[in-house]
């Protein structure tokens, strides 16, 4: 039997580009499979930023309340499985193996992409599982997405910003009209954008049964130096984590629209909620390093904003490397005045990675002074390696820019058998 990394290296190369943008080949599979329903509640999230930590908040919550729930999220950092998760666990390599026999064999001669195959795959494994909850994470726009050929009870959107221009345009207003394309007739809708661009609102009028938008239906709010979530006579208190709260706060909303939250044991589960590389804090070596996989200005700034709220006695150091079809000026620009020292780095064997010339006029381009760049750029491995050995434990060492960096760093870690590493 072929192994999962082998299946996967086959994955990569069936279709002749790694994106196309479609539903009818994919739910054409589906059908087959019989996979259009996987559970008796789907929920859909889509969004520029924020989606991963939507899923991970609801499923959190539904476990905790003693509900099943499949939970598919992309892209993974280190083990594919990451991206199928039952009841909170990882599928086993055996369970996507046959995952992936049941969609080769229902396909036919459809061509399917990466993307294509692994939403199926998971889809067929929520519905062998019996799951009462199904959590579908978008993986890139909404309303062309594989994800979309389910019809989801509710739809998220967690925020809307400039970011995959190529594929959804460099346009709030035409980004949102793709992203609103999970919304269904007659199901409800909740919006975790503080300012949705008009395409959303006039699509939560044709398309929901009820909208829920942040800010004006459930609301953040501070008050004696904590964070309070309300939603009609519902508040809570949302515990010091690190996930973005606009996405807690939808989560949520989504899971009492569904009744199937109380008040009850709600604030605890919130505690206990992680999603590695978004402003996860780990000790390595004695130091304290930050992991972020925000690629995006919008994701800059909620980076910079954490940073502001969690500062360190000695200096801030930042190891970055990034997709040079990213905005490299828009994503350093938020993050200038929170950055002691950068350290730019190339992911070498990464076709899409920007070089070093890039990256250097992007850290100029956004205003940063020369004397605070290093300008070597070694890769991400070696990066982080010279970091280790010129700072001290009273700096802080943030490693951000894409999943590939952070999974480059994470590996390391692994790697290193002596390694120390700690939440």
């Amino acid at each position: 039997m072929p192994s999962l990394q082998d299946w996967l290296s086959r994955l990569e190369q069936l279709h002749p580009t790694e994106i196309e943008l479609g539903l009818e080949r994919v739910s054409s599979v589906a059908a087959t499979l019989g996979v259009q329903k996987p559970a008796p509640t789907v929920i859909t999230v889509a969004g520029t930023n924020g989606k991963g930590s939507c899923v991970a908040t609801m499923e959190a919550l539904l476990c905790a309340a003693g509900h099943s729930v499949g939970a598919y999220s992309s892209p993974h950092l280190l083990r594919f499985n990451e991206r199928v998760r039952v009841n909170g666990v990882e599928i086993s390599d055996l369970e996507l193996v046959r995952a992936f026999e049941a969609v080769e064999t229902a396909r036919g001669e459809i061509s399917l992409t990466y993307f294509e195959f692994s939403t199926l795959a998971a889809l067929w494994l929520y519905e062998r599982a019996g799951v009462e909850f199904a959590l579908l994470e978008v993986g890139l726009g909404g309303r062309l997405d594989a994800v979309n050929l389910v019809d989801a009870d509710l739809a998220i959107i967690t925020s809307v910003a400039i970011d995959h221009e190529d594929w959804l345009g460099s346009d709030r207003e035409v980004i949102g009209r793709e992203k609103a394309g999970v919304l269904r007739p007659g199901a409800p809708f909740v919006c975790a954008d503080k300012n949705p661009p008009q395409s959303v609102l006039s699509a939560a009028e044709k398309q929901a049964n009820s909208s829920y938008f942040i800010g004006r239906d459930f609301s953040l709010i501070e008050s004696e130096g904590e964070e309070k979530y309300q939603f009609g006579d519902l508040q809570l208190t949302i515990p010091p984590i690190s996930l973005p709260r606009p996405s807690i706060a939808a989560a949520i909303t989504a899971l009492v629209l569904q009744g199937v939250l109380s008040e009850e044991g709600v604030e605890s589960a919130l505690a206990n909620i992680t999603l590695p590389g978004r402003c996860e804090q780990l000790l390595w070596h004695d130091r304290n390093l930050l992991l972020d996989v925000g690629h995006n200005p919008a994701a800059a700034e909620h980076l910079a904003r954490w940073l502001d709220a969690n500062p360190v006695s000695g200096e801030t150091h930042a190891l970055v490397a990034v997709m040079a079809d990213k905005d490299l000026v828009g994503l350093f620009a938020p993050l200038s005045n929170q950055v002691s020292r950068w350290h730019p780095a190339l992911l070498p064997g990464n076709d899409r990675a920007a070089g070093a010339d890039a990256l250097l006029s992007g850290l100029a381009g956004a205003g940063v002074e020369v004397t605070k760049v290093d300008a070597r750029c070694p890769n991400v491995a070696d990066g982080l390696q010279q970091l280790l050995a010129t700072t001290g434990p009273q700096d802080r060492l943030l490693v951000f820019g894409s999943f590939f960096t952070v999974a480059e760093v994470l590996q390391q870690m692994r790697d290193e058998d002596n390694g120390e590493l700690r939440g």
